[in-house]
């Protein structure tokens, strides 16, 4: 990264285009947006077993989900879709984007 500075990792359900402007408002001029995804099939199973929060996996939590994702393609984001990847793979993709090449 320039200067010594060092990534920063922001992460929650947010609207893309406000990520996006913050960076652009404090004059950041290298920063990824990349969207944490899964299909809707995958969050129901994941809030309603592995997560035990079944009264999430609701209508307005799938809406929201799509909203997001017509966000990242229109605003042509990255997606990374963990439907079907492990979480140490996941994990290992944003590391990858955390970490400039050449430093790893």
């Amino acid at each position: 990264m320039p200067g010594g500075q060092r990534p920063v990792l922001f992460e929650g359900q947010m609207r893309l285009v406000f990520v996006r402007e913050g960076p652009l408002v404090a004059g950041i001029g290298e920063a990824r947006v990349i969207l944490v995804d899964c299909d809707d099939a995958t969050r129901t199973r994941r809030l309603v077993i592995d997560r035990a929060q079944p009264e999430l996996a609701t209508a307005t939590m799938m809406t929201w989900a799509a909203f997001l994702r017509r966000e990242a393609e229109e605003g042509g984001y990255d997606v990374l879709d963990t439907s079907q990847r492990s979480l140490k793979c996941c994990v290992a993709r944003i590391c990858v984007e955390l970490v400039p090449a050449g430093r790893g």
